[in-house]
């Protein structure tokens, strides 16, 4: 899955320059032994990019990254690059990381790290993560990165070095560890005595650069930059690609007005107590999304079941592949014909594939129904209630508050990833995130309900 780069040709103009922001995974060294012209900046983190003087084709290399002592690269920042003209690729760390979330806007991953955040087989920040010393040492690393760990057992398995089984039992045992503390040392102490041998293998190969996955990808990534390999990133437009982001703020932002005081709402507060509370949201969502869809398969000249079945990739007269099923209840599949259940899967899995927006299309469809006065009076409530239980009531963290309020869709025939998608929610952090406004609410309504039954 990773995606190809072209450097620009200038006709009678200087080169483009190239900028790397890199720091344990390779020396500056390194980088100028590949690229010379190249400018060689410290691991990037939040306003860094936005400091860097530059030119249409010029190219922006983001491997190292910092996310916890500064604040990490924003996505802003690297959408504003692309939208001046600027190439930017992401490779073996925090830049493979980003390049996974914002390739579809147009910057570029290349790796095999990349590619694991692409598909999904790891997620977390700490999968790249590493501690290091500092600059004028050369950015010395004292942790050995799960990545690295997970390629080198892969590898092992594959050559026969390290039996399938042992290097599964070290991966565990390396991802229960934080990430500060994943040395060669604490890992030995956390693996099984069985495995220690395998885990030596693994120091070997990852230290001789073998296995060093990380390094391999950025060294990979310079290399074709400097060959000037590959395809461009598709085009893209800035609009498109804010959408969610600049505009999301920009709708906050418009919307907010002080309903008493010292108490603030927005339009998409209104909105979130309808997801979370509203009987009748699960439709209007529903219809809002499935309109979009109608103008999106109107402008290819397509009907809309044949435009989901492009989308989805299912053949006529093919039904859905179990992959895709599974994103409707037991009644859906059981009761709906095949063009209604591409439909509903279209409109479930909408932030996988479509870039467009939801939000203002929905928020208007609420305007217009008969819920608007009924949801802005739970944010109202919500607020009270977290005013009143301050100081004697703990919310807990986004994922606890998410689990927690999966108790009001649990039902017969679905799924919690079915419902979050029926309401628009992308996944259990959002969920929780959510949640946490409305959490003192929620166990206030829950004890109402407990003392009704005991009636």
């Amino acid at each position: 899955m990773s995606q190809g780069f072209l450097m620009s040709e200038g006709v009678l103009m200087s080169s483009p320059n190239v900028v790397v922001y890199t720091g344990p995974t390779i020396s500056r060294d390194e980088v100028l032994s590949v690229m010379p012209q190249a400018r060689v900046r410290p691991p990037v983190a939040r306003g860094d990019l936005l400091a860097e003087t530059w030119n249409p084709d010029d190219t922006a290399v983001i491997i190292d990254g910092y996310y916890r002592e500064r604040l990490s690269v924003g996505h802003k920042e690297i959408l504003w690059l692309l939208d001046e003209g600027v190439h930017v690729i992401g490779a073996a760390s925090m830049g493979a990381l980003r390049a996974a979330e914002l390739s579809p806007y147009g910057m570029s991953g290349a790796g095999t790290v990349f590619d694991m955040y692409a598909t999904g087989q790891v997620d977390g920040d700490d999968e790249v993560a590493v501690v290091h010393g500092p600059a004028e040492r050369g950015y010395p690393a004292g942790t050995v990165a799960l990545v690295n760990i997970r390629y080198g057992c892969r590898e092992g398995a594959r050559t026969g070095l390290i039996p399938a089984a042992a290097g599964e039992r070290i991966v565990r045992a390396a991802k229960a560890l934080p990430f500060m503390r994943r040395t060669w040392r604490e890992l030995e102490a956390a693996v099984d005595s069985g495995d220690r041998d395998h885990l030596g293998t693994l120091e070997r190969l990852i230290g001789t650069g073998e296995w060093d996955v990380k390094r391999l990808d950025a060294m990979a990534a310079l290399r074709a930059v400097g060959e000037g390999r590959g395809e461009r990133s598709a085009d893209w437009a800035a609009d498109t690609a804010l959408t969610g982001i600049t505009h999301y703020e920009a709708l906050k932002r418009r919307s907010r007005r002080e309903y008493a005081p010292g108490r603030w709402m927005t339009d998409l507060d209104v909105v979130n107590a309808g997801r979370l509370f509203g009987d009748d949201y699960p439709r209007l969502h529903e219809e809002a999304l499935t309109g979009l869809l109608t103008d999106f398969a109107a402008a290819e000249g397509l009907g809309l079941e044949a435009y989901a079945r492009a989308g989805l990739g299912v053949a006529e007269p093919a039904a859905l592949p179990p992959v895709l099923a599974s994103w409707l209840t037991e009644t859906e599949l059981a009761a709906l014909p095949v063009a209604e259940q591409l439909r509903l899967v279209m409109v479930r899995v909408w932030p996988v594939w479509q870039s467009e927006d939801w939000r203002p299309v929905v928020l208007e469809r609420v305007r217009e129904s008969g819920h608007w006065h009924e949801w802005s009076e739970i944010v109202a409530r919500a607020d009270e209630a977290a005013e009143r239980t301050r100081g004697r009531l703990a919310v807990p963290p986004p994922e606890i508050c998410a689990k927690i309020f999966l108790r009001h869709w649990r039902r017969k025939g679905t799924s919690a990833e079915v419902e979050l998608a029926r309401r628009g929610f992308t996944g259990m952090q959002e969920l929780g995130n959510t949640v946490r406004r409305f959490f003192a609410l929620d166990v206030q309504n829950a004890r109402a309900a407990e003392r009704r039954a005991d009636e």
